[in-house]
């Protein structure tokens, strides 16, 4: 295997012999509060990565472009090779987490129309929420690429939204990652999973096992594969109809 080209918390990147083309490696690897908590999910790789696998094609085939070419193992896709804009785009569709604590607003309290938020995305600062002018200021992306991943953060909002409460799922709120191809085309890449994005099982009202999501992982909640396995086998039931 060759050397990767960058390793992150959660994934490897490989080179291919296309240098348009990249391989992704999900690992079990997890982390939590900008890696001061690490920890291993069994199977969670092979679980993103198939999760993931299944919303690009579905975000692809309603229009929204991506990295995602095809996945060749259990946990490895082909993917196209962007650049990352170091922009971690959030979408929030009812308030939970560091909007909780940073506001007091309640958790589970409806957002609309749903907020769009912009971190810097980098560990060593504590990825900061960026405030317009800043995003300005750093000239990480331009004005118009800004306005044009918040209008493709809130397409895959809609899209997302729809595909879960199909599954049975509330989708809580999501981080994106989007890059720049060698033409300089934004492109949405990363991951979408239980990693990325706080999802609930509307069929469960207690409020802590309804957590299908990383945040059992964060809040030390217990279950964590079974939370994992039960997001996979409602995505792939959906997907198959």
């Amino acid at each position: 295997m060759s050397a990767p080209l960058y390793e992150g918390k959660a994934k490897i990147v490989y080179a291919t012999d296309d240098p348009q083309v990249y391989r992704t490696y999900f690992k079990d690897d997890a982390t939590a509060f900008n890696a001061q908590k690490r920890g291993q999910i069994s199977g969670k790789g092979a679980i993103n990565c198939a999760v993931s696998s299944y919303l690009f094609r579905v975000l692809a085939q309603a229009g929204v472009t991506n990295h995602f070419i095809e996945q060749i193992s259990e946990r490895e896709m082909r993917v196209q090779a962007v650049e990352i804009v170091p922009l971690e785009v959030v979408v929030r569709n009812l308030a939970a987490g560091s909007l909780c604590k940073q506001t007091g607003i309640a958790e589970g309290t409806a957002i609309a129309p749903p907020l769009v938020e912009f971190y810097l995305k980098d560990d060593a600062l504590g990825d900061p929420l960026l405030t317009p002018d800043r995003l300005r200021l750093l000239q990480v992306a331009t004005e118009a690429e800004v306005q044009h991943l918040q209008g493709a953060a809130l397409q895959v909002n809609t899209l997302l939204q729809a595909f879960f409460n199909r599954c049975g799922i509330t989708l809580v709120d999501f981080k994106l990652e989007f890059g720049r191809d060698r033409q300089g085309q934004i492109l949405l890449a990363d991951e979408i999973s239980p990693d990325t994005c706080r999802l609930w099982d509307q069929q469960e009202i207690d409020p802590e096992k309804r957590i299908l999501d990383k945040d059992r992982f964060r809040r030390d909640l217990g279950n964590v594969e079974a939370a994992y396995a039960r997001v996979l086998e409602l995505v792939t039931q959906q997907a198959e109809l």
